[in-house]
């Protein structure tokens, strides 16, 4: 089978596209003939820089992907053949809190990932695809949705007519919007560019803001919010970016620190005075993956993408993720 390679920390035009002996399943395994992978921003820091993250050669890149199951080993209860699944980007994290252990079994990363022809996971480590989506649309699912699900649902709580801040219109922030509002509250949207706050309106968002435009974005989110400010933030920019989210941010309100994009330091003394609740967020559960894949089912919501990618052109994907051009997901067919 094909399969890609890190091999080193030539970055990625290093990649090798290697031939590889097609897996088998274990007792508690499933096959997966891989049929889409997509790529996130983390995938493309792990491609770059794998010495830092200490990654094994050679390792599979990309925590995502969507295939069906071609066999199934001994005991194995929840899949049959022909089934049409996706991986969950921790193995292990089934529901509950998140432990060390959990963290330590990531696809694309301390585990081989999913841009490879065919894979073997646990069978705890699948969920069943939305019925509604294709290979490619449903390999977008695993980490930026369920990310997305995490701050919105699990921790920010949000219901009808509340109001929530996404920061850019990368992969996480596209489909929190679309999330909003189905669950009928209102986005405020930040982006550099126009072009892509307008496709934004296109897709729901109800007030955008230009941060090139306006560099003190948070005031102009607390004039449309009249003073308050919203009431929940999915913040993905880190310490660049974090002290205005919080200023943006309702007291008692709450936000939730995914991305680490932008530089700098933080004084966390405002989180204090507004009583915010600050929680980070790495992916999500199993569980959660499940919760998300039925709503968007019965909400008939499909993922946004921007391109999808031969396999022998996987690397120029990759480019175009560092390029940041894109709106919505970049996806590899396998």
């Amino acid at each position: 089978m094909k399969a890609y390679e890190i091999v080193s920390d030539g970055g990625i035009d290093a990649l090798a596209l290697a031939e590889r002996d097609e897996p088998k399943p274990g007792p508690g395994e499933v096959l997966v003939r891989v049929r889409a992978s997509s790529i996130n921003y983390r995938d493309l820091s792990i491609v770059e820089e794998p010495g830092p993250r200490n990654i094994p050669y050679p390792r599979v890149p990309n925590s995502d992907g969507a295939g069906e199951v071609v066999e199934t080993g001994a005991g194995v209860t929840r899949f049959k053949a022909g089934d049409k699944v996706c991986g969950t980007f921790f193995q292990g994290w089934i529901d509950g809190p998140i432990t060390e252990r959990d963290m330590a079994n990531a696809l694309g990363g301390t585990l081989d990932g999913m841009l490879a022809e065919y894979c073997v996971l646990p069978e705890g480590g699948l969920v069943t695809m939305p019925a509604h989506m294709s290979f490619e649309e449903a390999s977008t699912l695993p980490c930026s949705p369920v990310t997305a699900w995490h701050s919105l649902v699990e921790v920010g709580g949000v219901k009808p007519g509340d109001t929530v801040l996404l920061l850019g219109t990368g992969g996480v922030s596209i489909v929190a919007l679309q999330f909003v509002k189905m669950l009928g509250a209102r986005a405020i949207i930040t982006s550099s560019s126009e072009e892509k706050l307008a496709r934004a309106q296109e897709l729901g968002a109800w007030q955008t803001v230009n941060y090139r435009e306006t560099p003190e974005w948070q005031d102009a989110v607390l004039e449309l919010t009249g003073g308050r400010g919203v009431d929940h933030t999915v913040e993905v920019g880190g310490a660049g970016t974090i002290a205005r989210s919080v200023d943006a941010t309702r007291v008692g309100g709450s936000i939730g620190l995914i991305g680490v994009l932008t530089g700098g330091s933080f004084n966390p003394t405002s989180v204090m005075r507004k009583s915010i609740r600050l929680q980070g967020i790495y992916v999500g559960s199993r569980r959660m993956f499940e919760d998300m894949n039925r709503a968007m089912e019965q909400h008939e919501i499909k993922p946004v993408i921007d391109r999808v990618y031969e396999m022998e052109d996987a690397r120029d994907a990759y480019h175009a993720m560092r390029a940041a051009g894109h709106f919505g997901k970049l996806v590899v067919t396998v």
